[in-house]
């Protein structure tokens, strides 16, 4: 049996293992993969802390982790169209491929998914194995730390070309790695001006450093002063919501032109109250984000190969024997994407 490094969620509880487990056998129609570079997600922060969404998702002892890049090691039967040694990635949602929005395209929604590094083993890794139909084909001349990012990314393209932003105004509630990452893409799309909120001034920094036109600390600065100063006149014409905040929602909601478009992808901590006659009197749509369109995997690609650089929202770097780093990063709210290099043993 051979065997291989992996960080584990070994029991119901704070904390991960680095752990020997035995390497995956890639089925019918799956492909093994061995891991390059990960990146941790918030996901893997809260699988870590065993926060309460944790505790009701997770079945430990597993592997954990699902943003990664990598090569093609093993075919299983039956696959075609891959070949060994290729650049690739996945798509962490398995999908049944059988319900409603599988055979409409809308993977994304597919009501069976089931999640790598969540419902099953994942990507902190040497080795992961995933279906075939899942694989990520990856220029080989992207920079694999950014492409690590990928998943994240795609959440951030997924929410930011929702809507059409060709010379509109956006603002971002949230400034976390997704949010940030969503700042690029925003200004690579052709938005006029970008405006992030929130409580964090080293993320708010991040925030300038990946092109925001203002970073605003709601705490001490009055988001209102900071819109007449980037001449807006009516509101702003798209929101992205990153924070899973009811104040920042409702904030958003306030400071939208009639008619305004807002993607919702930050998740909350139980209900939020919403202020309901702003959204009926300002006629404002309301998108709901979940995941990524398999679509958003080429449109990132695109557009990092087009001059987008993802690079300033990656702030970490560890080996992977070096993961607790890591996560103390992520814990510390000064750190936007943390990457672990899995191409080595730490002896050499």
């Amino acid at each position: 049996m051979r065997l291989m490094d992996a960080i584990v969620k070994p029991t119901a509880g704070p904390g991960l293992e680095l752990r020997q487990v035995p390497v995956p056998t890639p089925g019918p129609g799956e492909v093994l993969i061995k891991v390059h570079k990960t990146a941790i997600c918030g996901t893997d922060v809260h699988i870590y802390d065993w926060n309460e969404w944790s505790a009701q998702h997770v079945k430990p002892p597993m592997v954990i982790g699902h943003e990664y890049v990598g090569e093609i090691a093993e075919l299983g039967a039956g696959v075609t169209g891959l070949s060994i040694g290729q650049r690739v990635s996945g798509e962490g949602h398995i999908t049944c491929g059988h319900c409603r929005n599988c055979h409409t395209g809308n993977i994304q929604w597919c009501k069976n998914t089931n999640s790598v590094g969540v419902d099953r083993d994942g990507a902190f890794a040497e080795y992961v194995c995933i279906p075939a139909r899942n694989v990520i084909m990856i220029d080989p001349s992207l920079d694999e730390d950014v492409v690590a990012m990928f998943d994240a990314v795609g959440n951030a393209t997924h929410t930011a070309l929702m809507f059409n932003l060709v010379g509109e105004d956006v603002l971002i509630t949230g400034a976390g790695p997704v949010g940030i990452l969503a700042v690029a893409i925003a200004k690579y799309a052709g938005a006029r001006r970008v405006v992030v909120t929130d409580l964090n001034d080293h993320r708010l920094g991040l925030a300038r450093k990946m092109g925001a036109d203002a970073a605003v600390n709601t705490a001490r600065e009055d988001l209102t002063v900071t819109m007449r100063e980037q001449g807006l006149t009516e509101g702003f014409d798209v929101g992205f919501e990153m924070s899973g905040s009811g104040a920042a929602l409702n904030q958003m909601i306030s400071v939208m032109r009639n008619g305004g478009k807002i993607s919702l992808l930050g998740l909350g901590n139980g209900s939020i109250n919403l202020n309901m006659n702003d959204v009926i009197g300002k006629g404002l749509t309301l998108q709901g984000i979940y995941g990524r369109k398999m679509d958003n995997w080429h449109q990132m690609s695109y557009m990092v190969q087009g001059g987008l650089d993802l690079s300033p929202a990656i702030t970490h770097r560890f080996h992977y024997t070096e993961f607790e780093k890591g996560f103390e990063a992520m814990h510390s709210g000064k750190s936007g994407k943390v990457i672990l290099d899995w191409t080595k043993k730490k002896e050499d």
